[in-house]
């Protein structure tokens, strides 16, 4: 096993060599690498399959107890100051690992007939490839350097898919948002990361911890600075993980391809937040104020996301802020101490959310032959239903994915979520309860979803609703997952259909982890928290803690939850299956709060206030300050430059009497003076 460990920096090289041989090949050969297409695909997806098998391979050794392997080499050093850079093995970086390849793997496969008919095609796989790499490098880094700077790949490579179709101004927007959101975060980041380096010394995740709580305990430091210095590194994850406030970018990168849409949602950016407070766990778990703030974020950002998923109609707008929720789930189970909770949720989520998207994605791609390739029409679920007769692989598979992500057993999402549930009644009730009622929403805002779309009449022929959300948007035609010319050469179909076998077989074997995964970690057996855990935790103390599991209380919780998901589901089916209540007349009824969820809290258009249009209203007073003080107090000197030398210059005449005479009577002045004092 020693020579998988020697060479597992290859994990993420393997996905960074495969992009850069293809962006070797657009830039020096754009034409022909275009045309290699299926080739370009096959050899991305092959080389991120031996990274994949790779990942697998060194997360079954180290569940076999292999002990945790560090290689590192110096990168620099100055007097006291070393910086090394390397890779460590360990068990969260291997389930990572394993976590990122699989559904990049998967995804890869799934692109080849989402993007079939796209001129970007290669270029895609190449940002795909990239991405991969990057995160693939961040969960291995052994210091916070080198997860800054693979943090900030992420975040460039987000950027690049996001906007991926630049020629349409919402994405162009949109990547820009994400852009500029995230850098707001990053700089928190960074400003906390050498804050910390100040205060202890080092960039290793342990040894900050351990020193930062001896300065602290000892007087040393200032416990406010240590929490300003938390909460600042905080920051980078509450922008990369989609948290209230800096939520606002998540929603608009749907404009993006779905196939990245998945892989973003997934495993990769958004992951990257929760990854990197379990990985600054030894510093946060030891400044209550902090653990508080992450707590109370991650609850924030559950409930609000939820609220805001009730009234969407794109179908890939309510997968995200469906995401937005879940990793508030996940946030406050780090906030209140339960790390192993935290982590098991975001590797449940990460497959039957991947699904769920990739589920939304065949969707599209089936409504787009009858609707055509605008998204405003071929994502709205007003205009779909009725798709499981026509679609019965994607309707399985989504409906597989909507039971997990609402907590209904024995699906994964069951006991990932009643796990954080369970911790959250101990550690506070108060945010048992946020959670508790959030789960209620997203069982009802899914099933609503799923009965929007695979359920009734399908409504893709309605040229009445379609005008009418045309008319709305003010779009006319965006590109889609296929090209225009080929869709006007084919024709309008009738009926959608179902998506071909490299979109669907990505669907079936993602729902089998979806299905089977929380089993591992079952509370009265938990695998996976004897294998993820906090490191201040021991394995005896683990093995004790399971050994008084209680029965009854784990039957309350679990009771509670799967009640108020039931609650949510019947509420959906009474709603939009058996129409005995009408959410339109509910609509009209409280309009307020009807608007307020379909306007997204209103967060948009106060940040357009506040800071689009604040700012441009301060570099205006900024531009008037500079034009009238700082160049008038230039022009000024300037004009008495000028002034000066257009004066003196006739004092220059070049004769010795003139000169003479300018001496006599400034000897004379000066004795006239001394006199007078």
């Amino acid at each position: 096993m020693e020579p998988l460990y020697q060479y597992a920096w290859l994990i993420p090289v393997l996905p960074l060599l495969g992009a850069t041989l293809v962006g070797i090949g657009l830039i020096s050969l754009n034409k022909a690498t275009n045309n290699l297409r299926q080739i370009v695909a096959v050899f991305i997806v092959s080389i991120t399959g031996v990274a994949m098998v790779m990942s697998f391979a060194i997360l079954w050794s180290q569940i076999q107890g292999h002990p945790v392997y560090n290689r590192t080499i110096e990168w620099a050093s100055a007097g006291d100051f070393r910086l090394t850079m390397g890779y460590t093995i360990d068990h969260i970086s291997s389930l990572m690992l394993v976590i990122v390849t699989t559904v990049a793997f998967l995804v890869m496969i799934y692109t080849d007939g989402y993007m079939a008919h796209d001129d970007g095609y290669v270029r895609f796989y190449a940002y795909l490839s990239i991405f991969s790499s990057s995160m693939l490098g961040l969960v291995i880094s052994p210091n916070l350097v080198q997860v800054y700077i693979f943090w900030e790949l992420v975040g460039m490579c987000s950027y690049l898919l996001i906007g991926f179709w630049f020629d349409r101004k919402p994405a162009a927007d949109a990547c820009q948002k994400a852009f500029v959101t995230n850098r707001v975060g990053d700089f928190g980041l960074l400003l906390g990361m050498l804050g910390l380096y100040w205060a202890t010394g080092s960039f290793e995740f342990g040894v900050m911890g351990e020193r930062l709580e001896e300065l602290v305990s000892s007087g040393t430091l200032w416990s406010g600075l240590a929490v300003i210095f938390a909460i600042l590194v905080f920051l980078g994850p509450v922008a990369k993980s989609a948290q209230f406030p800096l939520h606002v970018w998540l929603p608009d990168a749907m404009e993006g391809p779905t196939p990245i849409s998945a892989l973003i949602h997934a495993a990769t950016m958004v992951a990257a937040g929760v990854f990197l407070i379990a990985r600054m766990y030894p510093v946060f778990e030891n400044i209550p104020i902090a653990m508080n703030t992450i707590a109370w974020t991650g609850a924030a950002t559950a409930f609000i996301g939820a609220t805001i998923a009730l009234t969407q109609n794109d179908i890939k707008k309510g997968l995200a802020y469906s995401t937005m929720s879940q990793l508030g789930y996940m946030v406050m189970a780090m906030g209140i101490g339960s790390y192993t909770a935290g982590l098991f949720h975001l590797m449940t989520h990460a497959y039957f959310k991947a699904m769920l998207f990739l589920c939304s994605g065949s969707v599209i791609h089936g409504m787009e032959a009858v609707v055509g390739h605008n998204p405003v029409v071929a994502q709205d679920m007003r205009l779909m239903g009725g798709l499981r007769k026509y679609m019965p692989v994607t309707a399985i598979t989504f409906l597989i994915g909507t039971l997990a992500i609402c907590g209904i057993p024995p699906f994964a999402g069951f006991w990932s979520k009643d796990e954080i549930l369970g911790q959250a009644m101990t550690a506070n009730p108060a945010l048992w309860f946020i959670g508790w009622a959030t789960a209620g929403l997203t069982a009802f805002y899914m099933f609503r979803m799923y009965f929007m779309t695979f359920e009734g009449e399908f409504r893709g022929n309605d040229t009445g609703i379609r005008q009418q959300l045309l008319a709305a948007s003010g779009v006319v035609f965006g590109p889609g997952a296929m090209d225009t010319k080929e869709h006007e050469d084919h024709g309008h179909d009738d009926s959608p259909h179902e998506s071909p076998l490299t979109m669907a077989l990505p669907l079936v074997v993602l729902a089998i982890p979806s299905v089977a995964l929380g089993l591992i970690g079952r509370p009265w057996a938990n695998n996976f928290e004897e294998f993820i855990h906090a490191p201040s935790e021991s394995l005896a103390e683990i093995t004790a803690e399971a050994g008084q599991f209680d029965w009854t209380e784990f039957g309350i919780m679990a009771g509670l939850s799967v009640a108020i998901a039931t609650a949510g589901i019947i509420v959906a089916f009474l709603a939009y299956r058996a129409k005995k209540i009408d959410p339109n007349a509910i609509a009209k009824k409280y309009p307020a709060l009807y608007k307020f969820s379909l306007n997204k809290w209103y967060f948009d258009e106060i940040y357009n206030q506040v800071f689009v249009i604040g700012s441009r209203r301060l570099a205006r007073q900024i531009m008037e300050v500079d034009s009238r003080v700082v160049d008038g107090a230039v022009n000024l000197t300037g004009l008495a430059t000028l002034l000066s030398g257009e004066g003196l210059k006739y004092l220059e005449t070049g004769r010795a009497q003139f000169y003479a005479l300018i001496v006599f009577a400034a000897v004379l002045g000066f004795v006239l003076v001394f006199s007078i004092t």
